[in-house]
Protein backbone atom coordinates (compact mmCIF):
# COMPACT_ATOMS: atom_id res chain seq x y z
CA UNK A 1 0.00 0.00 0.00
CA UNK A 2 0.94 3.55 -0.60
CA UNK A 3 3.22 5.65 2.64
CA UNK A 4 0.48 8.19 3.69
CA UNK A 5 3.16 10.39 4.99
CA UNK A 6 6.97 10.34 4.43
CA UNK A 7 6.62 13.21 7.28
CA UNK A 8 8.30 11.25 10.44
CA UNK A 9 9.22 13.44 13.49
CA UNK A 10 11.69 12.06 15.94
CA UNK A 11 12.38 9.30 13.76
CA UNK A 12 16.22 9.52 14.35
CA UNK A 13 15.41 9.46 18.12
CA UNK A 14 13.82 5.79 18.09
CA UNK A 15 15.45 2.92 18.52
CA UNK A 16 16.21 0.40 15.72
CA UNK A 17 13.49 -1.68 16.55
CA UNK A 18 10.94 0.88 16.54
CA UNK A 19 12.15 2.19 13.17
CA UNK A 20 11.75 -0.98 11.47
CA UNK A 21 8.39 -1.15 13.05
CA UNK A 22 7.11 2.13 12.12
CA UNK A 23 8.04 2.04 8.55
CA UNK A 24 6.75 -1.76 7.92
CA UNK A 25 4.04 -0.99 9.34
CA UNK A 26 3.23 2.47 7.06
CA UNK A 27 4.09 0.19 4.23
CA UNK A 28 1.92 -2.73 5.26
CA UNK A 29 4.54 -5.37 4.89
CA UNK A 30 3.55 -8.65 6.02
CA UNK A 31 5.46 -11.11 8.51
CA UNK A 32 7.74 -12.41 5.85
CA UNK A 33 8.83 -9.07 4.63
CA UNK A 34 9.24 -8.10 8.14
CA UNK A 35 11.22 -11.00 8.44
CA UNK A 36 13.47 -10.58 5.66
CA UNK A 37 14.51 -6.87 6.48
CA UNK A 38 14.80 -7.74 10.13
CA UNK A 39 17.25 -10.42 8.99
CA UNK A 40 19.85 -7.79 8.32
CA UNK A 41 18.78 -8.56 4.63
CA UNK A 42 20.88 -11.94 4.78
CA UNK A 43 20.49 -14.38 2.03
CA UNK A 44 20.95 -18.55 3.23
CA UNK A 45 24.01 -20.16 1.53
CA UNK A 46 21.68 -21.93 -0.98
CA UNK A 47 20.07 -18.62 -2.48
CA UNK A 48 23.33 -16.84 -2.19
CA UNK A 49 24.98 -19.43 -4.40
CA UNK A 50 22.07 -19.32 -6.99
CA UNK A 51 22.95 -15.30 -7.35
CA UNK A 52 26.61 -15.54 -8.12
CA UNK A 53 29.38 -17.82 -8.43
CA UNK A 54 32.11 -19.49 -6.26
CA UNK A 55 29.71 -18.27 -2.80
CA UNK A 56 32.11 -18.76 0.55
CA UNK A 57 29.23 -16.52 2.64
CA UNK A 58 26.90 -12.93 2.46
CA UNK A 59 28.03 -9.49 2.78
CA UNK A 60 25.73 -7.34 5.33
CA UNK A 61 25.13 -3.35 4.97
CA UNK A 62 23.31 -1.15 7.03
CA UNK A 63 20.13 -0.28 5.51
CA UNK A 64 18.19 2.55 6.62
CA UNK A 65 15.38 4.49 4.94
CA UNK A 66 15.20 8.42 3.54
CA UNK A 67 12.39 10.32 4.81
CA UNK A 68 10.43 13.09 3.85
CA UNK A 69 10.12 12.51 0.21
CA UNK A 70 7.22 13.75 -1.78
CA UNK A 71 7.08 13.28 -5.66
CA UNK A 72 4.58 14.08 -8.17
CA UNK A 73 2.23 14.17 -4.92
CA UNK A 74 2.83 10.92 -3.51
CA UNK A 75 4.78 10.08 0.01
CA UNK A 76 8.07 7.56 -0.03
CA UNK A 77 10.08 6.36 2.52
CA UNK A 78 12.83 5.85 0.39
CA UNK A 79 15.43 2.62 1.57
CA UNK A 80 19.24 2.92 1.28
CA UNK A 81 21.61 0.47 1.72
CA UNK A 82 25.33 1.59 2.22
CA UNK A 83 28.08 1.87 4.98
CA UNK A 84 28.87 5.99 4.92
CA UNK A 85 27.44 8.35 7.31
CA UNK A 86 25.41 11.46 7.01
CA UNK A 87 24.09 10.57 3.80
CA UNK A 88 20.87 9.37 4.68
CA UNK A 89 20.09 12.13 6.78
CA UNK A 90 21.17 14.88 4.42
CA UNK A 91 18.80 13.31 1.74
CA UNK A 92 16.14 13.20 4.46
CA UNK A 93 16.74 16.92 5.40
CA UNK A 94 16.84 18.28 1.97
CA UNK A 95 14.02 16.50 0.64
CA UNK A 96 12.08 18.13 3.63
CA UNK A 97 13.00 21.51 2.21
CA UNK A 98 11.02 20.90 -1.01
CA UNK A 99 7.65 20.63 0.50
CA UNK A 100 6.57 24.44 0.09
CA UNK A 101 6.19 24.27 -3.72
CA UNK A 102 5.17 20.65 -3.58
CA UNK A 103 7.66 18.38 -3.58
CA UNK A 104 9.92 16.93 -6.46
CA UNK A 105 8.00 16.60 -9.72
CA UNK A 106 9.20 14.24 -12.99
CA UNK A 107 9.17 14.06 -16.63
CA UNK A 108 10.35 11.08 -17.90
CA UNK A 109 10.83 9.13 -21.13
CA UNK A 110 9.92 5.91 -21.66
CA UNK A 111 11.81 2.85 -20.69
CA UNK A 112 13.43 1.93 -24.28
CA UNK A 113 17.46 0.22 -24.04
CA UNK A 114 19.53 0.22 -26.49
CA UNK A 115 21.38 -2.81 -27.95
CA UNK A 116 23.97 -2.71 -30.12
CA UNK A 117 25.35 -4.87 -33.54
CA UNK A 118 28.84 -4.36 -34.59
CA UNK A 119 29.66 -5.16 -38.03
CA UNK A 120 33.22 -5.01 -39.18
CA UNK A 121 35.09 -5.81 -42.14
CA UNK A 122 32.26 -4.58 -44.87
CA UNK A 123 32.58 -5.95 -48.17
CA UNK A 124 30.42 -3.14 -49.85
CA UNK A 125 30.36 0.70 -48.83
CA UNK A 126 29.43 1.40 -45.22
CA UNK A 127 27.06 3.79 -46.42
CA UNK A 128 25.17 1.75 -48.72
CA UNK A 129 25.47 -1.46 -45.89
CA UNK A 130 23.49 1.64 -43.87
CA UNK A 131 21.23 2.20 -46.26
CA UNK A 132 20.29 -1.82 -46.10
CA UNK A 133 19.66 -2.06 -42.58
CA UNK A 134 17.16 0.90 -42.59
CA UNK A 135 15.06 -0.32 -45.72
CA UNK A 136 14.87 -3.82 -43.88
CA UNK A 137 13.77 -1.67 -40.71
CA UNK A 138 10.40 -3.59 -40.11
CA UNK A 139 11.99 -6.76 -40.77
CA UNK A 140 13.91 -6.53 -38.42
CA UNK A 141 12.10 -5.23 -35.71
CA UNK A 142 9.32 -8.20 -36.52
CA UNK A 143 12.54 -10.74 -36.07
CA UNK A 144 13.62 -9.12 -32.85
CA UNK A 145 10.10 -9.10 -31.07
CA UNK A 146 9.59 -12.83 -32.44
CA UNK A 147 12.03 -13.52 -29.36
CA UNK A 148 9.92 -12.45 -26.33
CA UNK A 149 6.47 -12.43 -27.40
CA UNK A 150 5.30 -11.31 -23.39
CA UNK A 151 7.45 -8.60 -23.71
CA UNK A 152 5.44 -7.25 -26.61
CA UNK A 153 1.94 -8.11 -25.22
CA UNK A 154 2.49 -6.09 -22.03
CA UNK A 155 3.06 -2.85 -24.15
CA UNK A 156 6.93 -3.42 -24.75
CA UNK A 157 9.58 -4.71 -27.87
CA UNK A 158 11.44 -3.47 -30.30
CA UNK A 159 10.51 0.22 -31.13
CA UNK A 160 13.15 1.05 -33.86
CA UNK A 161 16.24 0.08 -35.87
CA UNK A 162 18.99 2.79 -36.11
CA UNK A 163 22.42 2.20 -37.90
CA UNK A 164 25.65 4.70 -38.31
CA UNK A 165 29.01 4.49 -39.44
CA UNK A 166 32.31 4.38 -37.30
CA UNK A 167 35.61 4.82 -38.27
CA UNK A 168 37.60 2.87 -35.50
CA UNK A 169 41.32 2.02 -35.55
CA UNK A 170 40.41 -1.21 -36.76
CA UNK A 171 38.63 0.11 -39.66
CA UNK A 172 35.16 1.11 -40.82
CA UNK A 173 32.16 -0.69 -38.97
CA UNK A 174 28.20 -0.08 -38.96
CA UNK A 175 26.97 -0.01 -35.77
CA UNK A 176 23.52 -0.94 -35.92
CA UNK A 177 21.08 -0.03 -32.66
CA UNK A 178 17.96 -1.53 -31.28
CA UNK A 179 15.83 0.61 -29.21
CA UNK A 180 13.63 -1.63 -27.15
CA UNK A 181 10.88 -0.73 -24.68
CA UNK A 182 11.59 -3.15 -21.66
CA UNK A 183 8.44 -2.09 -19.80
CA UNK A 184 9.19 -2.99 -15.98
CA UNK A 185 12.52 -4.95 -16.58
CA UNK A 186 15.98 -3.35 -16.42
CA UNK A 187 15.93 -5.20 -19.98
CA UNK A 188 19.76 -6.53 -20.36
CA UNK A 189 18.44 -10.50 -21.37
CA UNK A 190 15.97 -9.40 -23.49
CA UNK A 191 17.94 -6.93 -25.68
CA UNK A 192 21.03 -9.04 -25.65
CA UNK A 193 18.36 -11.94 -26.96
CA UNK A 194 17.06 -9.67 -29.67
CA UNK A 195 20.85 -8.42 -30.68
CA UNK A 196 21.90 -11.93 -30.94
CA UNK A 197 18.86 -13.33 -32.70
CA UNK A 198 18.63 -10.72 -35.63
CA UNK A 199 23.15 -10.89 -35.79
CA UNK A 200 23.36 -12.70 -38.38
CA UNK A 201 20.54 -11.06 -40.17
CA UNK A 202 22.43 -8.01 -40.25
CA UNK A 203 25.79 -9.62 -41.04
CA UNK A 204 23.97 -10.81 -44.24
CA UNK A 205 22.51 -7.55 -44.87
CA UNK A 206 25.42 -5.74 -44.70
CA UNK A 207 27.88 -7.92 -46.33
CA UNK A 208 30.21 -8.00 -43.03
CA UNK A 209 31.59 -9.74 -39.83
CA UNK A 210 29.03 -9.49 -36.94
CA UNK A 211 31.13 -9.63 -33.55
CA UNK A 212 29.84 -7.96 -30.82
CA UNK A 213 26.00 -8.00 -30.00
CA UNK A 214 25.04 -6.64 -26.41
CA UNK A 215 23.13 -3.71 -24.63
CA UNK A 216 24.40 -0.46 -24.21
CA UNK A 217 24.21 1.13 -20.78
CA UNK A 218 24.63 4.87 -21.39
CA UNK A 219 20.49 4.33 -21.73
CA UNK A 220 20.08 8.23 -23.69
CA UNK A 221 16.67 7.01 -24.53
CA UNK A 222 15.64 5.87 -20.63
CA UNK A 223 15.89 9.27 -18.82
CA UNK A 224 14.91 10.13 -15.60
CA UNK A 225 14.22 14.18 -15.49
CA UNK A 226 13.15 15.39 -11.90
CA UNK A 227 12.74 19.08 -10.89
CA UNK A 228 13.45 20.29 -7.05
CA UNK A 229 12.04 23.77 -6.03
CA UNK A 230 13.25 25.18 -2.64
CA UNK A 231 12.43 28.77 -1.37
CA UNK A 232 15.14 30.42 0.51
CA UNK A 233 13.17 30.33 3.73
CA UNK A 234 13.41 26.70 3.71
CA UNK A 235 16.64 26.32 3.07
CA UNK A 236 17.95 28.85 5.75
CA UNK A 237 18.41 27.36 9.29
CA UNK A 238 15.83 29.66 11.03
CA UNK A 239 13.08 30.65 9.00
CA UNK A 240 15.24 33.57 8.17
CA UNK A 241 14.57 34.52 3.99
CA UNK A 242 17.64 36.66 4.31
CA UNK A 243 19.97 33.74 5.64
CA UNK A 244 18.42 31.76 2.66
CA UNK A 245 19.11 34.55 -0.10
CA UNK A 246 22.17 34.16 0.92
CA UNK A 247 22.83 30.32 1.13
CA UNK A 248 21.47 30.23 -1.87
CA UNK A 249 24.02 32.76 -3.71
CA UNK A 250 26.62 30.00 -1.85
CA UNK A 251 24.78 27.15 -3.73
CA UNK A 252 24.99 28.64 -6.87
CA UNK A 253 28.94 29.55 -6.50
CA UNK A 254 29.81 25.95 -5.72
CA UNK A 255 27.45 25.07 -8.83
CA UNK A 256 29.31 27.17 -10.58
CA UNK A 257 32.82 25.86 -9.97
CA UNK A 258 31.41 22.17 -10.35
CA UNK A 259 30.37 23.59 -13.81
CA UNK A 260 33.66 25.15 -15.10
CA UNK A 261 36.17 22.80 -13.32
CA UNK A 262 36.49 18.69 -14.22
CA UNK A 263 37.88 17.91 -10.73
CA UNK A 264 34.92 19.35 -8.35
CA UNK A 265 32.35 17.53 -10.98
CA UNK A 266 34.00 14.41 -10.41
CA UNK A 267 33.80 14.93 -6.24
CA UNK A 268 30.10 16.68 -7.01
CA UNK A 269 28.69 13.64 -9.08
CA UNK A 270 30.24 10.75 -6.39
CA UNK A 271 28.17 12.99 -3.37
CA UNK A 272 25.11 12.90 -5.85
CA UNK A 273 25.19 8.40 -6.91
CA UNK A 274 25.85 8.65 -2.60
CA UNK A 275 22.01 8.67 -2.36
CA UNK A 276 21.33 6.99 -5.85
CA UNK A 277 23.45 3.98 -5.57
CA UNK A 278 22.10 2.87 -2.18
CA UNK A 279 18.46 2.83 -3.32
CA UNK A 280 19.73 0.94 -6.01
CA UNK A 281 21.43 -1.43 -3.88
CA UNK A 282 18.55 -1.60 -1.89
CA UNK A 283 16.05 -2.55 -4.43
CA UNK A 284 18.32 -5.08 -6.06
CA UNK A 285 18.84 -3.73 -9.32
CA UNK A 286 22.28 -3.23 -11.11
CA UNK A 287 24.24 -0.33 -9.45
CA UNK A 288 26.98 -0.68 -11.57
CA UNK A 289 24.75 -0.39 -15.11
CA UNK A 290 23.18 2.90 -13.18
CA UNK A 291 26.66 4.36 -12.15
CA UNK A 292 28.10 3.83 -15.35
CA UNK A 293 25.31 5.33 -17.08
CA UNK A 294 24.81 8.38 -15.24
CA UNK A 295 28.72 8.88 -15.52
CA UNK A 296 28.78 8.41 -19.16
CA UNK A 297 25.66 10.48 -20.16
CA UNK A 298 27.01 13.94 -18.39
CA UNK A 299 30.32 13.52 -20.73
CA UNK A 300 27.81 11.95 -23.75
CA UNK A 301 25.35 15.59 -23.13
CA UNK A 302 27.99 18.27 -21.91
CA UNK A 303 31.23 16.66 -24.56
CA UNK A 304 32.83 16.92 -20.60
CA UNK A 305 32.90 15.76 -17.20
CA UNK A 306 29.92 17.75 -15.69
CA UNK A 307 27.60 17.95 -12.57
CA UNK A 308 24.77 15.60 -12.72
CA UNK A 309 22.41 18.53 -10.85
CA UNK A 310 22.09 21.76 -12.58
CA UNK A 311 21.14 24.40 -10.26
CA UNK A 312 19.21 27.90 -11.10
CA UNK A 313 17.44 30.53 -9.65
CA UNK A 314 14.13 31.09 -10.90
CA UNK A 315 12.17 34.49 -11.02
CA UNK A 316 10.68 34.03 -6.74
CA UNK A 317 13.83 33.82 -5.44
CA UNK A 318 14.07 30.06 -5.40
CA UNK A 319 16.74 27.50 -5.71
CA UNK A 320 15.91 25.21 -8.38
CA UNK A 321 17.44 22.03 -8.82
CA UNK A 322 17.43 19.55 -12.12
CA UNK A 323 18.41 16.43 -12.92
CA UNK A 324 18.14 14.14 -16.06
CA UNK A 325 20.19 10.77 -15.72
CA UNK A 326 19.82 7.11 -17.60
CA UNK A 327 17.35 5.24 -15.34
CA UNK A 328 18.46 1.64 -16.31
CA UNK A 329 16.42 0.20 -13.75
CA UNK A 330 13.62 -2.52 -13.66
CA UNK A 331 11.39 -4.50 -10.85
CA UNK A 332 11.45 -7.65 -13.09
CA UNK A 333 13.81 -10.18 -12.96
CA UNK A 334 17.11 -10.14 -11.10
CA UNK A 335 18.03 -9.47 -7.52
CA UNK A 336 14.66 -7.70 -7.36
CA UNK A 337 13.11 -10.65 -7.37
CA UNK A 338 15.35 -13.04 -5.96
CA UNK A 339 16.68 -11.67 -2.59
CA UNK A 340 13.82 -10.93 -0.16
CA UNK A 341 15.01 -8.23 1.31
CA UNK A 342 15.35 -6.17 -1.45
CA UNK A 343 11.75 -7.26 -2.47
CA UNK A 344 10.60 -6.05 0.84
CA UNK A 345 12.42 -2.68 0.00
CA UNK A 346 10.69 -2.46 -3.32
CA UNK A 347 7.03 -2.95 -1.25
CA UNK A 348 8.37 -0.53 1.89
CA UNK A 349 9.17 2.19 -1.05
CA UNK A 350 6.09 1.56 -2.82
CA UNK A 351 6.69 2.44 -6.81
CA UNK A 352 4.81 0.45 -9.22
CA UNK A 353 6.97 1.04 -12.20
CA UNK A 354 10.32 0.75 -13.42
CA UNK A 355 10.39 4.56 -14.84
CA UNK A 356 8.99 5.39 -10.60
CA UNK A 357 11.55 3.82 -9.38
CA UNK A 358 13.96 5.79 -11.33
CA UNK A 359 11.89 8.85 -10.55
CA UNK A 360 12.92 8.59 -6.95
CA UNK A 361 16.42 7.70 -7.73
CA UNK A 362 16.81 11.00 -9.23
CA UNK A 363 15.08 12.55 -6.73
CA UNK A 364 17.09 11.54 -3.79
CA UNK A 365 19.99 12.39 -6.27
CA UNK A 366 18.75 16.29 -6.29
CA UNK A 367 18.71 16.09 -2.89
CA UNK A 368 21.47 14.03 -1.86
CA UNK A 369 23.51 17.30 -4.15
CA UNK A 370 21.66 20.12 -2.51
CA UNK A 371 22.65 18.43 1.40
CA UNK A 372 26.69 18.55 -0.21
CA UNK A 373 26.22 21.83 -1.20
CA UNK A 374 24.86 23.85 1.20
CA UNK A 375 27.19 22.49 4.07
CA UNK A 376 29.97 23.63 1.93
CA UNK A 377 28.63 26.41 0.98
CA UNK A 378 28.06 27.31 4.77
CA UNK A 379 29.48 25.73 7.53
CA UNK A 380 31.93 22.98 5.78
CA UNK A 381 31.06 19.28 4.67
CA UNK A 382 33.11 17.86 8.04
CA UNK A 383 31.04 19.43 10.87
CA UNK A 384 27.70 17.24 10.31
CA UNK A 385 29.89 14.46 8.59
CA UNK A 386 32.13 13.69 11.25
CA UNK A 387 29.69 14.43 13.75
CA UNK A 388 27.85 11.17 12.24
CA UNK A 389 30.68 9.74 12.15
CA UNK A 390 31.39 10.28 15.35
CA UNK A 391 30.65 6.80 16.72
CA UNK A 392 32.12 4.81 14.13
CA UNK A 393 35.78 6.47 15.26
CA UNK A 394 34.92 5.67 18.81
CA UNK A 395 34.39 1.81 18.32
CA UNK A 396 37.60 2.36 15.96
CA UNK A 397 39.53 4.34 19.54
CA UNK A 398 38.02 0.71 21.16
CA UNK A 399 35.14 2.06 22.78
CA UNK A 400 32.77 -0.25 24.29
CA UNK A 401 28.85 -0.28 23.47
CA UNK A 402 28.10 0.87 26.78
CA UNK A 403 30.79 3.86 26.00
CA UNK A 404 30.18 4.87 22.64
CA UNK A 405 27.04 7.21 23.45
CA UNK A 406 29.27 8.74 26.05
CA UNK A 407 32.63 9.31 24.28
CA UNK A 408 30.84 10.61 21.11
CA UNK A 409 29.36 13.04 24.05
CA UNK A 410 32.11 14.07 25.38
CA UNK A 411 34.21 14.71 21.87
CA UNK A 412 31.38 16.80 20.61
CA UNK A 413 31.08 18.90 23.68
CA UNK A 414 34.59 19.54 23.53
CA UNK A 415 34.12 21.55 19.67
CA UNK A 416 35.59 19.57 17.51
CA UNK A 417 35.19 15.50 16.54
CA UNK A 418 38.54 13.86 15.30
CA UNK A 419 40.44 10.58 16.25
CA UNK A 420 42.07 12.22 18.47
CA UNK A 421 39.28 13.75 20.14
CA UNK A 422 37.27 10.58 20.46
CA UNK A 423 40.55 9.05 21.82
CA UNK A 424 40.90 11.24 24.63
CA UNK A 425 36.96 11.86 25.23
CA UNK A 426 37.87 7.34 25.60
CA UNK A 427 40.22 8.11 27.78
CA UNK A 428 38.62 10.81 29.80
CA UNK A 429 35.20 8.91 29.71
CA UNK A 430 37.40 6.10 31.48
CA UNK A 431 39.44 7.88 34.23
CA UNK A 432 35.96 9.24 35.39
CA UNK A 433 36.55 12.97 34.31
CA UNK A 434 33.56 15.39 34.13
CA UNK A 435 32.51 16.06 30.91
CA UNK A 436 33.09 19.69 29.83
CA UNK A 437 29.94 21.73 29.17
CA UNK A 438 29.49 22.80 25.60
Amino acid sequence: MPVTSSRLPGFFKKSVEERRTTVCDLAGLNDEEREAVAAAGELSDEAADRIIENVIGTYSLPLGVATNFIIDGKHYVVPMALEEPSVVAAASNMAKRCHARGGFTSDCTPPVMIGQIQVCRLKIDAQVARNAILANKTKLIEMANSVDPILVKFGGGCRDVEARVLETDAGTMLIVHLLVDCRDAMGANAVNTMCETIGPEVGELCKGVVVLKIISNLAVHRLARVNGVFTAKELSTSGDEEEGRSIINGILDAYAFAKADPFRAATNNKGVMNAISPIAVATGQDWRAVEAGCHSYASYKHGRVAPFVAWSRNGDGDLVGYIEMPAPVGLIGGAARVHPCARACVKLLGVKTATELGTVLAAAGIAQNLGALRALATVGIQQGHMKLHAKNLAVQAGAASAEVDAVVARATASGRVTAASIKAALDAERSGLPVPPQ
